[in-house]
């Protein structure tokens, strides 16, 4: 998270529909929900919160995911026994209390699925994924302000261009942008991540909290993938894109002896999310590849001009050549740019006398 990561435009309108989610859910839990109240007319208010949101959520259960429509899945929680609907209830209450868990003394963290059976959970999970996948690629019922809409709402592709623009640091369209995660190239093909895996957090698949962009490499295994960023239910060591930013909190820092780099945290007490973010990114070894690329970058710069020099029997670079060098270079440096961060750790690994002496020697070998 070497980047600040924020609220972007239609981050209202996410947070309204992971609202309805939890309140559709709590309702499907009701001891009094039955098949019978699954129906357009029984979405409408008190049920649901206006009669825009209930309209545009019978049309999602008119959906197939699977060859099924949502609705057959809606229709499998409402036949649950008391006592599973009681076991999902509670787990979504727990969910919806996300924020809590980035208090002093938060509440338990659900670590596993409620007791309700697989085929019930399954059909959970797939209702309140379908919301990511299939509302919001279509578009939800709220303007960006949040405000229920019946038609032209928020969709997957507005969030994205949403966030980045609130993310880009050079204004210029064409400009480079960059990860807010790791600090690379975002690239032509982002990914929407959740930062909280929906698989095991379903209900999350729409909470602006969970969400943001990031590059493909740090969204895929081996990387993030589908790594839980708590232990055992605790977040206590965890960073957290709005909740607990680690922007700011971490760096990259050179190990001069191992030729490598390091994800180091500014204060000791944040090591341990350090720690815990490198491995969820693997971060280390993808910052060491990127130091040592552009360090062979640069080092084939010289050594071409150092080659150049030569035949042209004109006097070789002298150490304080190579220092002017390096301090062009870094000065050089736009904090807009992919790998900023690890750029700057290797300028100030090049200012050091033994680095440099030993760069010196190298370019005293060229022919």
């Amino acid at each position: 998270m070497l980047k600040p990561i924020h609220r972007v435009t239609c981050s209202p309108a996410l947070a309204a529909c992971q609202l309805l989610m939890q309140r559709f859910a709590l309702w499907l839990c009701e001891p009094g929900t039955t098949a019978a109240n699954l129906t357009q007319a029984g979405l409408q208010p008190p049920a649901m919160p206006t009669a825009i949101e209930a309209d545009w959520l019978w049309g999602f259960l008119q959906r197939k995911v699977g060859g099924q429509l949502l609705l057959n899945r809606a229709q499998v929680l409402v036949a649950m026994s008391a006592v599973q609907k009681g076991a999902v209830a509670a787990w979504v209450q727990s969910v919806s209390a996300l924020a809590a868990q980035f208090h002093a003394t938060p509440p338990p963290w659900p670590v596993t699925a409620p007791q309700a059976g697989p085929l019930n959970w399954g059909a959970f999970r797939t209702l309140m994924e379908a919301f990511y996948g299939t509302g919001f690629r279509t578009g939800l019922p709220y303007l960006a302000d949040g405000t229920p809409v019946a038609a032209g709402g928020v969709t997957y592709a507005s969030f994205v261009d949403a966030f980045r623009i609130a993310h880009r640091l050079n204004p210029d369209p064409h400009a480079r942008q960059v990860c807010v995660l790791c600090g690379g190239p975002l690239g032509d093909t982002p990914h929407v991540d959740h930062w909280i895996i929906k698989s095991a957090f379903p209900l999350l698949s729409m909470c602006a909290h969970n969400l943001t962009l990031i590059c493909g490499t740090c969204n895929e295994a081996p990387n993030k993938g589908d790594k839980p960023v708590h232990s055992a239910g605790s977040f206590a060591d965890w960073f957290h894109p709005y909740w607990r930013p680690g922007n700011g909190a971490v760096q990259p820092g050179y190990d001069l002896h191992a030729a490598a780099v390091h994800c180091s945290a500014v204060a000791p007490v944040d090591q341990p999310k350090a720690a815990n973010l490198d491995v969820l990114l693997n971060l280390a070894s993808r910052w060491t590849r990127e130091f040592k690329a552009e360090y062979a970058k640069h080092q084939d710069v010289l050594r071409r001009n150092e080659s150049r020099r030569v035949r042209a029997a004109q006097a070789r670079h002298t150490l304080q050549e190579l220092g002017a060098y390096v301090q062009q270079w870094t000065g050089g440096l736009s904090p807009s740019e992919p790998h900023h961060e690890v750029h700057a750790t290797l300028g100030q690994a090049m200012i050091e006398p033994a680095r440099m002496q030993a760069w010196f020697a190298e370019l005293a070998t060229v022919q």
